[in-house]
Order: C-alpha cells, then structure tokens, then sequence
C-alpha cells in the first residue's frame, strides 16, 4: 500500500462532485461557480454576513530539511481525524508555486493517503490564480515603465525603482536584468529584475484583502519607487489599480476543492514564508471560520517563519485568534538538527537528543512568546523506531507539551483521529492567552530585534548602513507602526542555513528593508536570501510526463 506514488494513489481515488462538497457547507446554488466537475470558486456573497463561528487550528513545524517535513500532509490528515470524529470541518492551504513543482521541494497537496484532490490541477494551473496576480503585477510594471517613457510626470528616480516584474517560475536567470535597450523607441534603459510570483506584494495584498473593495484599495497604496525628491509614487499615482482589480476580479474568490476523504478544502493565494507571509487568504480562513465549525490552516515552513508571520502579520491583520497550535516533526528531520545526512538515515539516538533543542525552541516560542496551547505531531515513517519516538514524548513531556504519533500518510484520517482528539482536548481546555511577539508602537529595528532574540534565539539584529537609512527613511514616511515581515533562511533559526539545531549567540544581519504597504508590513531582508529561487541541478521538472491519453506523470 506504501509503495505507491502520491499521484497514483490520488488518480486512483474516487471523488465527489464539487456541488455535493459544498453541500457540507451549506454552499449550493449560486454560491458555487465550477471549474469542471472538481473544483469551484466561492462566491464572496456566500459567507460575507454570515457571523464567525469556527475555531481556529494552526499547523506549523521545526526547521525543515530540503525536503519538507509533511505539514501538508499532517494538516490534510487532521481535517480528516476531524471529520471522522463528526466535527464539521474546513481545511484551508496555500495553493502550490509552479516554481517548486518543476524544481526540488514538490507539490503543495499533501501526500499518501492525506491528500487534496485533483492533485494534479492544484500543483499545476488550478484555477488560474498565480497567472491572474502575475499578469496585475506586470501590468504594473507596464504602465510605470510607460509613464517614465512619456514624459516621467511623477519624476521617478529611475535608480530607485523598487517594482520588479514576475513569473511563477524558478529562474536565476532573471534576478538581475537590464532592460529598455534597443533605442528611444524601446524604453529607458535602466537595471531590472523578476521576482518568482509568490513573492509579488500583489499575491500579499491578494492574500490579506477582506473584500474586493479593500483589495483595490491596497493596491492603490503599494509603493513602486521614489522620485528624485525621495516621495514615495505609488500604484494608485499612476492610476494602476483600477485595471489592477479587474484582473484580480475572480483570482479574490477562494477556490473549493476537497481531501481524498472528501473533507471540504479551501485552497487560495500562496506566498512563500521565507520571503512573503507564507499564508493562505484571509478570505479563505475567514469563510472556513464562517461555514465550519473546525479550520485548519497551515503556514509555511518552520514556527519562526510561517507561524510567526501568521500570528504577528495575518491574526493583527485580520482580527484572527488561533485557538490552538500543531507543531509538525520527523525522526529524520531532528536527526538531521542533531548533525546526521539529510535523509536521517545515518544517525542513532545520540543525533536524535542533539537535534531535539531545535523542536523545543518551537515549542517555547509558541507556548511562551505567543502564548498559545501546543501539541507536538511527529509525521511517522516506516523506519522510525519506537525508542526514538519515545525520547521525543519524553524530552517534550518535560516542557508539558504532549506528543502524538501522526500516521496519516499511510492511514488517511484513521491516522490523523489521535492527533485530532489532542487538538480537540486543548481547544475544550481554552488555556489561551494569546498575544503578539510585538506591539504595533515598536520602532521598526526594535521590532526586528525582539524577533531576533525572542523567537530565534540570537543576541540581536545587525544592519547595513544601507538598512539603517531605509528604516529611518520608511519611519519618517509614517510606515514605523507596521509589522515586519523577516526574509530569512527557512533551514536554521539564524540566517545561515548551515547553523542547525538551535544555534546560540548569533546576530542576524539585514541587508536592507523594503515597505510593502498595500500588504501592509515591512520586508526585512536578512543573510543571503533572494526573492527568485534557482532550479537544483536535477530538477523534478525533468521526471515528470503525460502519456498518450494526457494521463500526468512523475508529479510526486
């Protein structure tokens, strides 16, 4: 049963139509438009009156290895535990980037038997969505580019520019361009770049907008360069949002699919956690909260960064408050912290226990920073062994943090029931007292330090002379009471990928800061991170096929 691949097992199962997945929300009608027989937008008339009346489960994980270490997958399988026990439940993700699928990490849909489906269309074009937030972003770009051709009205430096075009793509190729060449008929020439899409502040503005109107509005504020008098020109200065809005039209509206179980899944919106928020929509959270009694939403990557970013960006934003918290590990991946290969393959127990300080970091950052109730999953694998997943129970146990066995990969929502009754246990105990890491009247660097030595263990953060001026510079502009959003490394707590476990006594250098205020937050860019990801040497692009009957391939 294990030996089949996660494309396989998803083609072969059986699912619903997508009107009777909607049923179970009380969705029928015209609150649904279909993408086919298996996928729908949600119309935003469906849920907008309607009053919250959900509670709030946030799935997040240690550090990971290259490979990911099964959040999807745990937080599919936890819907599923969920719906098995007779809860009514929504699970809300990110939608996958094309730029891992074809590169090295793989999709966004789960794995095993804790899937979503159609895997395929979720991994690949779904419902247009990352086409529809690339093509606002260029527009913008076009009509800046073209305003500076004509004539430059708005006096733009063109040594400042901070809009970059995008594609959903890994390609280095493009971080660093020059372009306008070829004459006065083809542009100015200046120095450009291409972000990959997810890292756009329009897929930001798309993913913390309450409505259409609200989405329109932040698209007007989002900075794209400074004049020569150091003003701040904004999207809404070249009347961009409008046209910007009519593109995002249907792109706003979540996209209801369902797991291999036919739990109700709200997919929608999907930046990145080490270089964006890393959540999904606040709209789909939000008609989650409204159509279900039990969410559960995952954010990217390691508790310092998907999580973080969740509860001090996304929660302050939308008035969320999550009622309790999952943090995901493998035996692999703290075998990996302690010091073993990658695969975990080669470390006994004594890698394992050296490993181990990186979760319980985790543990207290949500538990003591954050305040909220947490329960440790440990995503099982065949070859993990009891006395491992004992010493973790153990070394949690200390901290007052349970620990559970999470065996949905190869068991569905049967293996998620456990892990289900836990969160079910913590939420009815509702010892919750939920705060922020940081208050909104912090300036800038003093918000990026406490995160610094609070979340991620270090002694402080270290600026560039060219970070320095940027903040004083966004301070004196009114965009100081902002939150941060840290673009940092997701395999350490510092911002070297190497330091792993929880390294101690280290700075945290920013190289330089950048408002995204249609989003709503500052980006703070820190170590050697880019915002356009390369292909490894081997990419997945080059596995995956279609045969003869357009049956897809090697997609995981």
């Amino acid at each position: 049963m294990g030996m089949r691949s996660d494309i396989e097992i998803a083609q072969s199962a059986k699912l619903l139509p997508i009107e009777e997945i909607g049923a179970k929300l009380g969705l029928t009608g015209d609150a649904l438009e279909t993408y086919g027989k298996y996928k729908a937008k949600i119309d935003l008339a469906a849920f907008r009156d309607k009053p919250v009346r959900g509670k709030l489960i946030l799935v997040t994980a240690i550090n990971p290895t290259p490979a990911g270490e099964g959040k999807t997958t745990t937080s599919v399988g936890l819907a599923d535990g969920l719906s098995r026990l007779g809860k009514r439940t929504v699970l809300t993700l990110r939608e996958p980037s094309l730029g891992p699928v074809f590169g090295i990490k793989g999709g966004a849909a789960g794995g095993g038997f804790a899937q979503v489906v159609p895997m395929e269309d979720i991994n690949l074009h779904f419902t247009g969505d990352f086409h529809a937030v690339g093509a606002a972003n260029n527009l913008l770009a076009a009509l800046m580019d073209n305003h500076i051709q004509q004539g430059n009205e708005l006096d733009f430096d063109v040594r400042r520019i901070t809009w970059k075009r995008c594609m959903d793509m890994n390609d280095r190729q493009l971080r660093s361009i020059v372009c306008g060449l070829g004459g006065r008929v083809n542009g100015v020439p200046r120095e450009d770049g291409f972000d990959i899409t997810v890292a756009s502040e329009v897929m930001a503005v798309l993913c913390l907008a309450d409505s259409i109107a609200d989405l329109r509005e932040r698209l007007g504020r989002m900075v794209v360069g400074y004049s020569r008098e150091d003003r701040p020109i904004t999207a809404g200065d070249l009347r961009a949002e409008g046209a910007m809005a009519a593109l995002l039209r249907d792109a706003v509206k979540p996209n209801l699919v369902q797991t291999l179980e036919h739990t109700p899944a709200i997919i929608h919106g999907g930046p990145f956690a080490n270089i964006a928020h890393g959540c999904n929509s606040v709209l789909a959270t939000t008609a989650g909260l409204k159509l279900a009694d039990f969410v559960v939403t995952e954010a990217g990557f390691g508790a310092d960064l998907g999580a973080e970013k969740f509860l001090d960006i996304k929660c302050r934003s939308a008035g969320l408050h999550p009622d309790a918290v999952v943090i995901v590990t493998t035996v692999r991946a703290l075998k990996h912290h302690g010091g073993a290969a990658n695969d975990g393959s080669g470390g006994e127990t004594d890698s394992l226990e050296r490993g181990m300080p990186n979760l319980l970091k985790h543990i207290e950052n949500i538990r003591n920073v954050f305040r909220l109730p947490a329960v440790v999953a440990v995503n099982r694998f065949l070859t993990d062994r009891e006395e491992e997943i004992e010493l973790i129970s153990r070394r949690c146990g200390e901290q007052g943090v349970r620990v559970v066995s999470s065996r949905v990969w190869e068991q569905g929502g049967e293996g998620g029931t456990e892990l289900a009754r836990e969160v079910l246990r913590m939420i009815e105990e509702g010892r919750n007292g939920f705060r922020f890491a940081y208050e909104d009247d912090l300036p800038l660097r003093k918000k990026i330090d406490t995160l610094v030595r609070e979340v991620y263990g270090g002694e402080g953060a270290e600026f560039s002379p060219q970070a320095r001026k940027e903040l004083r510079q966004l301070e004196e502009l009114g965009y100081g009471k902002l939150p941060v959003c840290m673009a940092k490394t997701q395999y350490s707590l510092s911002d070297d990928a190497k330091q792993l476990g929880r390294p101690k006594d280290f700075t945290v250098f920013v190289s330089r800061v950048k408002v995204a205020a249609g989003a709503g937050f500052v980006v703070v860019y820190t170590g050697e991170i880019v915002t356009m990801p390369g292909l490894p040497k081997v990419p997945s692009a080059v596995k995956i096929d279609v045969d003869a009957d357009g049956v897809i391939r090697g997609l995981f």
